[in-house]
């Protein structure tokens, strides 16, 4: 099976664009990391590691210490395809992580977002 580019990407060279698009929305890069933390588990410190390291996206994900069960109810469509109905495990998560920062440009209160409300 190939290998999808994305995969092989760094998230470091991703994360940036996270942070761009939720602050030109007046949100700000504490939120970004805080989406973070809640779908992956990782610290801040191991967060800053990953970005300092350029983990691609596979072993980002792979290496998680603990993927957020309520990760499942985020629903919706991401770049025109329905999050929940991706097959692809990996794809999936990027997915999620996509949609979650797509709500928090839109503006959605964090609680909504971390799926807490």
């Amino acid at each position: 099976m190939k290998k999808h580019r994305i995969y092989a990407m760094s998230f470091a060279s991703v994360y940036p664009h996270y942070v761009t698009k939720a602050e030109k929305k007046g949100r700000t890069k504490a939120e970004v990391d805080e989406i973070i933390h809640w779908l992956t588990g990782y610290s801040q410190a191991e967060l800053e590691a990953i970005l300092e390291n350029e983990k691609d996206f596979d072993t980002f994900f792979a290496e998680a210490p603990q993927m957020n069960p309520a990760r499942t109810m985020v629903k919706g469509v991401i770049c025109g395809v329905r999050v929940e109905d991706i097959e692809e495990a990996l794809m999936q998560e990027i997915r999620y992580l996509d949609k979650l920062i797509d709500e928090l440009a839109k503006g959605k209160a964090m609680e909504k977002i971390l799926r807490k409300a």
